[in-house]
């Protein structure tokens, strides 16, 4: 039974400077609910989300609130800028009490920061992904609100942290409203549906678990409705054809009937064909049998063992999932296995005839200063080759859901998911008859995920990827590869489930010890070169010259970024736009290198510490 109301939207209504992107939306929110807002790519979810935040106006309705409810949103891309440490960033003002804010106290933010692995006095300069994802999420816990908002919570993170959110989530007493990507966290953490559809809202009792039998049933009924639709439409069109001129002004209700109905089917129909990604992987050469083999394979970072002892062999046609908590060494054992770096024992050997693309975490294939037209066709013209057939810039970007008006935007005004789409347009133009796909799913909506899934699933070629997001891994994967601990790896037939079910006491998904990272949080840092009892002079003082500099180049970077993506920023003066795209790469350059050096003199520190 739904417990009190705590949040009723009525009669909603948002124009963005075109058609409503809600019209007449409603839903209720009680207590002990946890509802999953779930829609097609561009329905308008997280405003919907910023809406209730009190972050974005209604153009028309109202968002009425239990007396005296709070309010607390982990945003999709959360902002730490101005803090300077997780503390400050987690006692900030994050819930709204009847349209006033309160901060957290310390002691409850030191709390869920610690629960959630990140230390309180850390700065926020340097988080990778899941760090940043896992701040917010305390911050937005520890303000025990009545009512917890969560965009993509589970981007960046990993299986353990994702299944720990999911007993955090269930453990509420408030109210908690979802939009996630991840549709087996929404499976096991959710009560409710919320479904965003047409610009209003659908409202279903049960979890997302039923969603797919629900969905069916209201497509069905809404085609049955529009069948109904046409039949009346033919008939009001017939009788207006034979009405005679002295019945004009009779008529003119019954045109304007028709017309109604003109324009309600055509809005059924647009419903019924919206758009949704339709992606296929340009195939290369036949392979040999063999796609690599890995024998003896070992590789340590100090006396950290990442990967010890490891035989592996991947034959033509298998999708391999790697699998593993955040620092394990998923991206290195990547790097092994396409001999892009070198193990310290053991060897790899490539079969015939590999044509490999790559999409790695930071997204490196994609230039920032680039336009999405340029990114597809480098060369020049209006054509891109894809399965051996030239097809125009525009259509094929359509098929990862980018709109004309969208062609000429640089790369570096992308959302993260508009970004990772972008990287999977590139790669699956190439040809290759193996995909290797690190993180995928991070950012990617639902639709979009459905048709990466298809498509891996008809894929002839071979496929290895790493992902967190269990579903994904269940529909694609023919054998799993995960960490035990120790460097110990292991591999099992079938999907996630099936790795769970034979290791699931073994895989111990552990948090790393505290420490600052990088954005690609498999990075490990380089074994030291010599005895100390301390650290150098010289070392201490580039430490702190990198903690001024890093800030400063985030600070340029922010400005840069905000700069290019003013759509017509380029058309007012290219020059000062190509100069702007090319100070930008450099400053992401400039700064991945001083994190990576500062990350060198952090480990060194840490390992003279632990030596005393």
């Amino acid at each position: 039974m739904a417990g009190p109301a705590l949040a009723h939207v009525k009669g909603l209504r948002l124009s963005l400077g075109g058609a409503p992107l809600f019209d007449g939306a409603e839903f209720t929110l009680h207590k002990g609910e946890r509802a999953a807002l779930v829609g097609a790519n561009g329905a308008g979810k997280s405003t919907l989300m910023r809406m209730l935040a009190g972050l974005v106006e209604p153009d028309a309705g109202e968002i009425a609130y239990a007396n005296g409810a709070a309010v607390a949103l982990a945003a999709q891309e959360p902002d730490l800028d101005g803090f300077a440490t997780l503390r400050d960033y987690a006692c900030s003002p994050s819930v709204t009490l009847v349209g006033s804010a309160h901060a957290t106290p310390a002691h409850e933010a030191e709390a869920a920061l610690t629960a959630f692995g990140l230390d309180p006095d850390r700065s926020v300069t340097g988080l990778s992904g899941g760090e940043t994802r896992r701040a917010s999420l305390a911050r937005a816990f520890a303000a025990d609100p009545d009512i917890l908002l969560l965009d993509e919570p589970t981007n960046h993170l990993d299986i353990s942290a994702i299944e720990d959110l999911e007993k955090r989530v269930s453990a509420l007493r408030g109210a908690c409203l979802i939009i996630s990507h991840d549709r087996r966290f929404l499976e096991r953490a959710s009560s409710a549906t919320l479904w965003l559809r047409q610009r209003r809202v659908l409202s279903h009792n049960r979890g997302f678990v039923t969603f797919d039998q629900w969905a069916e049933q209201v497509e069905t009924e809404e085609a049955r409705q529009l069948a109904r639709l046409e039949t009346n439409l033919k008939a009001e069109e017939h009788w207006l054809q034979r009405g005679v001129t002295a019945r004009r002004s009779r008529n003119e209700g019954r045109r304007r009937k028709l017309e109604a109905m003109r324009v309600e089917r055509r809005e059924r129909k647009t419903a019924a064909f919206s758009a949704k990604a339709a992606l296929q992987a340009e195939k290369g050469g036949e392979t040999g049998k063999l796609v690599l083999e890995a024998k003896a394979v070992s590789k340590s970072y100090g006396d950290r063992a990442l990967i010890s002892n490891l035989s592996l062999r991947v034959m033509r046609g298998d999708r391999v999932g790697v699998v593993g908590p955040n620092g394990a060494g998923k991206t290195t054992l990547l790097e092994i296995l396409l001999k892009q770096r070198a193990p310290d024992a053991g060897e790899v050997k490539l079969g015939v005839n590999l044509e490999i693309a790559y999409v790695d975490q930071s997204r490196a294939i994609l230039n920032p200063g680039a336009t999405i037209w340029d990114t597809l066709a480098p060369l020049g013209g209006d054509q891109v080759i894809v399965r051996g057939q030239p097809r125009h810039v525009a259509a094929y970007a359509k098929d990862f859901l980018f709109g004309p008006e969208q062609l000429r935007q640089p790369v570096s005004a992308l959302s993260g998911g508009e970004r990772n789409r972008l990287a999977l347009a590139v790669a699956l133009a190439k040809p290759a008859n193996v995909l290797v796909l690190d993180e995928p799913t991070n950012d990617l909506d639902m639709d979009t995920l459905d048709a990466l899934e298809d498509m891996l699933a008809a894929y002839d070629g071979t496929v290895i990827l790493v992902s967190h997001d269990r579903a994904f891994l269940d529909g694609v994967a023919t054998q799993i590869v995960g960490p035990l601990g120790d460097g110990k790896w292991v591999e099992t037939p079938g999907g996630w489930e099936d790795f769970e079910r034979e290791y699931g006491g073994a895989f111990s998904e552990r948090r790393r010890p505290l420490r600052p990272a990088r954005a690609n949080e498999d990075a490990a840092a380089p074994k030291p070169q010599r005895k100390a009892t301390k650290l150098s002079y010289k070392d201490e003082r580039r430490s702190a010259e990198l903690d001024l500099l890093i800030p400063r180049l985030d600070a340029e970077i922010e400005t840069l970024e905000a700069s290019l993506s003013d759509t017509a920023a380029f058309a007012r003066d290219p020059k000062s736009f190509d100069i702007a795209a090319a100070r930008l790469a450099a400053a992401r350059a400039e700064k991945d290198h001083a994190e990576t050096e500062w990350l060198d003199i952090e480990t060194r520190r840490e390992a003279l510490a632990s030596e005393q």
